[in-house]
């Protein structure tokens, strides 16, 4: 059987689009007293985008933060904040923000409609219910969770998203002026998210025309972003990141994703400093991949951080490897079904202790 998935329904794309996110969420408001949730990344709290927000006085404004990785407690305790605001669900939840903070409003729009901890519900396709109407505004380009249908989440036992197709975006306002003023390392890793989206779809063995299509279109753009100095860099990245996801959409990921979830289950680190530090260690996987990203470190003077799991523990060591070891589907699409006999615990050990 082909895969039928979802797709983000509605799609607004272009410098200053952002301004028209009133309009779009004005047909949701059906009775006076609908509202809507915005959940918008801490880091706008003292700038300009916060007067910019469409806001009006029955709404909720959630400040959410993104130090840290998105994890299953803090979407509970977000969830709780929004039913207590009122007995009745909102019209909408909005998130405006980087990956993270679009994780989180997925996440929250999903547990509003939907019984229990978002812990029980990171798999594939375990929701039942589907989401409140939700906004994806990115403020950073390369995550793709504006048009995915995961929210990556960390819980007490594993690092996994809740794979639905009730948790894409119904809309996303895509609107490059927002990424501006991006420190440059942040720029750079979460735009490698979305290079090592490319490379791990086009060289994975669940590639076909509709990912492929998408995945070069994406890589061309990366390489136009990371490796020239041309116009519209961010609106080019904006596009990639978007194609990147929809490549992946109709494929998956593979090995650096698969390692990169176990170092930010037991480490911390950050989604995409994660997968920029793994894939520098997969040239037996990745060799061209490698080979460009390498040129792209230098071209943009990036200096990645090194040995961070010296030191831990035997322990630690073998949590990051049952994290790795649970993404079976990207394991599949980057090693073919006996991906198990080339894929021990000791050749993924011996990968972690190498970074």
């Amino acid at each position: 059987m082909f895969r039928n998935f979802k797709v983000v329904s509605h799609v607004v794309f272009g410098r200053g689009a952002f301004s028209q996110l009133d309009d779009i969420l004005r047909p949701k408001r059906l009775r006076s007293d609908d509202f809507m949730v915005f959940m918008v990344d801490d880091v706008f709290k003292d700038r300009a985008l916060r007067e910019r927000v469409p806001f009006q006085s029955q709404d909720m404004l959630l400040w959410v933060n993104a130090d840290d990785e998105p994890k299953t407690k803090y979407v509970d305790a977000l969830t709780r904040q929004v039913r207590e605001f009122s007995d009745r669900k909102p019209a909408g939840v909005i998130g405006i923000g980087g990956g993270s903070t679009m994780d989180l409003a997925k996440a929250v729009s999903l547990m509003l409609t939907n019984p229990g901890s978002s812990a029980e519900y990171q798999g594939w396709d375990l929701i039942k219910n589907p989401a409140v109407y939700h906004v994806g505004v990115p403020t950073l380009s390369g995550t793709g969770s504006e048009v995915s249908r995961t929210t990556v989440l960390t819980g007490p036992e594993k690092k996994l998203g809740i794979n639905s197709d009730f948790t894409v975006f119904d809309q996303i306002v895509l609107d490059p002026e927002l990424t501006a003023g991006v420190p440059k390392d942040q720029w750079f890793y979460t735009g490698m998210d979305c290079y090592v989206h490319d490379i791990e779809s086009l060289n994975g063995t669940f590639l076909n025309a509709f990912s492929k299509a998408y995945g070069e279109k994406s890589l061309q753009l990366c390489e136009e972003v990371f490796l020239q100095d041309g116009p519209a860099g961010d609106d080019k990245l904006m596009m990639a990141s978007y194609f990147g996801g929809m490549s992946i959409a109709y494929s998956q990921v593979g090995v650096c994703h698969a390692l990169s979830y176990g170092l930010a289950f037991v480490l911390g680190v950050h989604h995409g400093i994660g997968n920029t530090i793994v894939f520098d260690y997969l040239e037996e996987f990745y060799p061209e991949g490698v080979r460009v990203f390498r040129k792209m470190l230098e071209k943009n003077e990036i200096d990645l951080p090194r040995k961070i799991t010296s030191g831990i523990s035997e322990s630690q060591l073998e949590k990051m490897v049952d994290v790795s070891l649970v993404l079976e589907p990207l394991w599949e699409n980057a090693l073919g079904r006996n991906w198990k006999a080339v894929m021990t615990r000791d050749r993924i050990k011996e990968l972690y202790l190498r970074m």
